[in-house]
């Protein structure tokens, strides 16, 4: 069975565009699509609404293919060492994601499609995602259709945005990619944009996807609905 590759990319703002438009040029050459993960604020005070060029550049990339995915409001830690969305209650988690809607809806890069920082979404967040329009969760361990109540099971390989990226993190990242491709299931690559400026993790994420195209991975992104028929990775 035919499995698939899905890449994204998280961080991506002002000083790290150049670094996720160079690493996408090489996924152009492969015909990978990438999964822009999207978050309205950064730390340093970023704002996206006042990047103009990044919102210009991430309208493009849809626009040609990449999918563009919510990925937390602002990222601060709700607690001491715990990401955004992990302990967040109904109420609070609502107030976010409609915020953050709310921006990517005037920057023309709406979706319906969420990631929760690190891939942690407290049960509180998860509940109140349908009501706040998304139909999509792309979370740690699996992929959930929340409109049809489907999932498929499959872990993100990751480096940065709470993964390690030391040498060991990335020959992981190669091994487990190839075994899951050849055993034709769904391949979940992830890296932070930050990431994408040091030489091992880039060249990591590279051979990753050239194994998986190697063993016949279908380059997919993050979409809604779910595509039938998509087996879990090892």
């Amino acid at each position: 069975m035919t499995g698939q590759v899905i890449v994204s990319v998280s961080g991506i703002r002002d000083e790290t565009r150049d670094l996720v438009a160079e690493f996408a040029a090489e996924m152009d050459r492969r015909s990978v699509p990438l999964s822009l993960l999207v978050a309205p604020r950064l730390k340093d005070k970023y704002r996206l609404v006042s990047d103009q060029a990044t919102q210009e550049w991430l309208r493009e990339r849809r626009d040609r293919g990449d999918a563009i995915v919510l990925h937390g409001y602002d990222q601060a830690a709700t607690k001491r060492r715990r990401a955004e969305f992990a302990v967040l209650p109904e109420h609070e988690a609502r107030l976010r994601l409609l915020a953050a809607d709310r921006v990517l809806e005037d920057a023309g890069l709406r979706t319906r499609l969420f990631a929760a920082p690190r891939w942690i979404a407290s049960p509180g967040a998860v509940s109140v995602l349908p009501s706040t329009g998304f139909r999509l969760l792309a979370g740690m361990t699996a992929i959930r259709d929340l409109a049809h109540g489907t999932s498929v099971r499959s872990h993100v390989i990751g480096l940065g945005d709470g993964f390690r990226a030391e040498p060991w993190r990335c020959r992981t990242m190669v091994l487990n990619a190839s075994r899951g491709a050849r055993r034709g299931r769904l391949v979940r690559l992830a890296i932070s944009a930050k990431q994408l400026g040091k030489p091992g993790p880039r060249q990591a994420l590279l051979d990753a996807v050239d194994l998986t195209l190697h063993h016949g991975a279908e380059p997919a992104v993050y979409r809604w609905p779910l595509r039938e028929g998509v087996r879990e990775v090892a």
